[in-house]
């Protein structure tokens, strides 16, 4: 049966030119553009022989495209490496937007192979949006997935509006990081996400594979960022060399879960289990300069235990956590924002050190206490991590 918004497309070779038969509820209304989506993404492929069989439950043109290429593909004919069907500059510059420091408090995961999901992402007010080709796609579902992703971003970037768009690859020491990333080659996201990361050897492998990528591009772009994820006890252990391995490095993510099982020890809730491993993540990304992410908290049920991981999170020097359901978005953004007196505090300790500078002083007091080269430091990462409007 198919998902909602999506379709099952099969493939019959055969020496008779090409028959698509539409299976469909809207049959009536769409069957003839559900079958030119279909033609033409064959067309892609140079395909023009067989049949072509597509069950259909309101899948749009790119799922279409998606789905009949990766029949196609199971087939066994090959995607030309530049389709000449598409007219240059199809493919949107992704990243334009893309920053190492812009803010990611929230971090949403999207199932590659559920097309469902992705038009109506960037209506939850994740800061990234992340595509996943890893964890939540089974693997014999991770050819059409990766189709599906590339379809998506090449075709509807605007889905994920203001979030950056971020996709977890499948670990490039693994038997489907390599293809992810030829699949990707048109449409780089603003970020990647690198997980199973053990080694600073693994960020400098995906970061020359990106080198050589973009290289090719033909639209100039910001370089694809990339936020390795640590997960395990050798990762937590060479936390600070995978920081420290290339600029490209936005942010270093904790991943408890696969972290608890690689120790042997039993997730909780308090994260007692995890907790030198999250702070070890924390300074080696601050030491580089770069972000520290935290886990997800899997219990969407339990808000009151999710705010108190958020509070113990940014409390411990994490910018932001995991988020494995929208309604868990709202508060994660607004606990790992400023307050409106730590905003009022950042303000006042800046226009103090403003004013005895202005006054050729180099040293200024706000509140009967001196302020000192690390609480300058704090007030203006407070400012600058708090949005415009807030600022």
């Amino acid at each position: 049966m198919n998902a909602k918004s999506d379709c099952t497309v099969g493939y019959q070779p055969g020496g008779v030119p090409l028959s698509v038969q539409v299976i469909s509820s809207v049959d009536r209304l769409f069957g003839g553009a559900i079958e030119q989506a279909a033609r033409a993404a064959a067309a892609d492929l140079r395909v023009d022989q067989g049949e072509l069989t597509i069950q259909d439950d309101g899948a749009l043109d790119y799922v279409i495209a998606a789905r009949v290429e990766a029949a196609l593909r199971a087939a066994g004919f090959k995607r030309p490496i530049a389709n000449p069907t598409r007219a240059p500059g199809h493919e949107r510059q992704l990243n334009a937007e893309g920053a190492r420091d812009r803010r990611r408090r929230t971090r949403l995961y999207i199932p590659g192979n559920l097309p469902d999901l992705a038009p109506n992402a960037g209506l939850f007010g994740a800061d990234c949006l992340i595509l996943d080709l890893e964890d939540s796609v089974p693997p014999g579902r991770k050819e059409e997935a990766r189709i599906l992703v590339r379809s998506t971003l090449a075709s509807h970037p605007d889905f994920f509006r203001a979030a950056e768009i971020v996709v977890r690859m499948n670990p490039l020491s693994g038997l489907w990081g390599a293809e992810d990333l030829e699949e990707l080659a048109a449409c780089l996201p603003d970020a990647i996400i690198l997980p199973k990361c053990e080694s600073a050897s693994d960020v400098e492998r995906l970061a020359s594979e990106l080198d050589r990528l973009e290289s090719r591009a033909k639209n100039p772009r910001k370089p694809t960022l990339i936020m390795p994820l640590v997960e395990s006890a050798r990762g937590v252990l060479s936390a600070a060399a995978i920081a420290a391995a290339s600029p490209r490095v936005a942010a270093l993510c904790f991943g408890a879960e696969d972290f608890a099982a690689d120790i042997g020890a039993r997730r909780t809730s308090a994260g007692m289990e995890a907790l030198v491993a999250r702070q070890s993540v924390v300074l080696a990304a601050k030491a580089a300069g770069a972000q520290a992410l935290d886990s997800v908290f899997s219990d969407v049920e339990d808000a009151e235990g999710f705010a108190a991981y958020c509070a113990a999170s940014r409390a411990m020097g994490f910018d932001g956590v995991g988020i494995v359901h929208p309604r868990q978005i709202a508060d994660a953004n607004r606990l790992f924002s400023p307050t409106d007196d730590e905003l009022d505090h950042a303000r006042q300790v800046v226009k103090a050190l403003a004013e005895a500078e202005a006054g050729g002083s180099g040293v200024a007091t706000y509140a009967g206490k001196m302020i000192d080269a690390p609480v300058a430091r704090w007030a203006r990462r407070i400012i600058d991590s708090a949005s415009e409007e807030e600022r």
